[in-house]
């Protein structure tokens, strides 16, 4: 079974561009990964700010008073509440919104200029929520968060795609997931530090902090060139070509720019690309666009990292001992981000989704048996010994390391990867669509589900990343070291999806091409 069976190397296309990893593309690729913070900085800081008593004091006063009830109360249940789970996951209501409109901006304006605009509405709503008053200017706030998060996370992800030599694309696009583990453990650290702070106002230097990642980004977007393949799709062949040379350090890029021209003129006959994807031969893309994002936010991840503190309190941590405990899985999952970086283009992606799932899969159950031992189902632990805690933090640290080697960087790698250029645009906004719905609901529903499922919604999760396992096992073809423009010969070679992709489907839309009187496709 071709690319489904093992975990080895992909078909190959026996197409290699020439190129270079330029000090050039180096410096681009990491500004332009500087995106990621954003999205990090806010995961890590929403979890902490939760978890201090004069924020939930001033606008969660009920959940602040369940919290300093009698210790005897249900644990499970301390942090149930629906307006205190709105706060943290109305933003991914918002970046689902946005992500649809940073799809046209994306592919007629450019990569760079979503980048811009995510960062300048990250800034407006990191100001907003740091002076805020009320609960609704926290929502406001966190809705242009979530617009910013929206533009940010369409565009990175392909820009860095596009901008990469094919050798060292999965390497350089995970500097994207780099970034967002590096803004969780700044804000981890930022959180601890701040809760410190006399007078109980840390929480504004928290929120407001957001500022200084979006300040980043907006600032590196204006310094950054723009894609080739952007160019070209706009028109701008002559200065296209001029960029790729000086992407790739060489003089002669010809067979490279050709391969994009062809892809671009296919892409250029399609007039509605969202509704070009649910054609035949786009099933895979559409499979990979929905499957992968609502997979990744299934294993649970956004549970530990977004409520990490809110967590180890509920299982019996003190309030400071639980952002120390926030700040150790963020740094676990910085260096398990460097691994991946390493590995990636080495050992290949679907050789790290496995290992990691296989990884996620027994740190769930360990820590669903350690919490059900000590829990029970009314949720009253009685002491703690300390043997316990370090049991618990040990295996949740081991859990985030799985993550982060595999469906952390590899969920935004992958999708932004095996789409054609016809497609991409819309491909990857419904990717972040999908990937901010299902944020939004398990953010939305964590707290009730943990009061209601008790330790069994580790065993929920594990039951998930059990079937996504097997799902990359038989259905996503190895695509390490194969050029994005060929990446359509995956799927002609996959025991599965070449039934859907007919091999005259090559260089990105030759069908529409042929059909419309133009060029014939190239063939690999």
């Amino acid at each position: 079974m071709a690319g489904g069976g093992g975990i080895g190397p992909g078909p190959g296309t026996g197409k290699q561009y020439p190129g270079n990893l330029t000090a050039y593309v180096m410096v681009t690729c990491v500004i332009a990964a500087m995106g990621g913070l954003i999205f990090g900085y806010d995961i890590g800081i929403s979890g902490g700010v939760t978890s201090m008593d004069s924020f939930l004091e001033k606008f969660f006063p009920a959940v602040y008073k369940k919290e300093k009830a009698d210790d005897s109360t249900n644990q499970y249940c301390k942090f149930d509440s629906v307006t205190l789970t709105l706060f943290t996951s109305s933003l991914y209501l918002a970046a689902l919104l946005s992500s649809i409109v940073a799809s046209t901006v994306t592919r007629k304006l450019g990569r760079k200029l979503s980048m811009l605009f995510g960062g300048v509405l990250f800034c407006a709503g990191a100001l907003i929520n740091g002076f805020a008053q009320n609960v609704m200017m926290l929502i406001v706030g966190r809705i242009l968060l979530g617009f910013g998060i929206g533009f940010a996370n369409q565009s990175v992800p392909l820009y860095l795609s596009e901008m990469a030599p094919y050798k060292y694309r999965g390497a350089l696009n995970i500097g994207f997931q780099l970034s967002v583990t590096s803004g969780i453990l700044a804000a981890n650290l930022l959180n601890y530090g701040f809760a410190k702070i006399n007078g109980g106002w840390g929480w504004r230097l928290s929120l407001g902090g957001a500022m200084v990642p979006a300040l980043i980004i907006s600032v590196g977007s204006l310094l950054l060139p723009e894609t080739p393949n952007s160019l070209i799709e706009r028109g701008r062949q002559d200065e296209a070509r001029s960029k790729l040379k000086r992407i790739r350090g060489l003089s002669n890029v010809d067979e490279e720019f050709y391969d994009l021209v062809a892809a671009c003129e296919a892409s250029m006959k399609i007039e509605h690309p969202w509704r070009n994807l649910l054609r035949r031969k786009y099933r895979p893309h559409l499979t990979m666009a929905i499957a992968i994002p609502f997979f990744q936010q299934f294993t649970g991840i956004n549970v530990i990292m977004f409520y990490a503190p809110v967590l180890f309190k509920t299982i019996g941590f003190g309030g400071e001992a639980s952002l120390i405990s926030a700040v150790v899985t963020g740094g676990v999952n910085v260096l398990a981000t460097g691994v991946s970086i390493y590995g990636v283009d080495k050992w290949g992606r679907r050789f790290l989704f496995l290992v990691g799932g296989i990884q996620m899969l027994i740190c769930q159950v360990v820590v669903a048996i350690c919490i059900g031992l000590k829990f029970g189902v009314n949720g009253n632990p009685g002491a703690l010994p300390e043997w316990y805690a370090v049991v618990v933090v040990l295996f949740i640290c081991i859990y985030v390391a799985g993550f982060a080697c595999s469906w952390g960087p590899l969920g935004w790698l992958v999708p932004s990867e095996i789409f054609p250029l016809e497609i991409r645009s819309a491909a990857q906004s419904l990717n972040v669509s999908v990937n901010m719905i299902f944020t939004f609901i398990v953010a939305q529903v964590f707290l009730t589900m943990l009061c209601r499922l008790k330790f069994g919604l580790f065993l929920f999760f594990a039951f998930f990343v059990l079937v996504m396992t097997f799902f990359i096992y038989f259905f996503l073809p190895e695509t390490k070291n194969i050029p994005i423009e060929e990446m359509v010969v995956v799927w002609q070679k996959h025991w599965f999806w070449s039934r859907f992709v007919a091999e005259d489907d090559r260089n990105n839309g030759s069908v529409e091409m042929d059909n419309n009187g133009g060029d014939k496709s190239r063939k690999v």
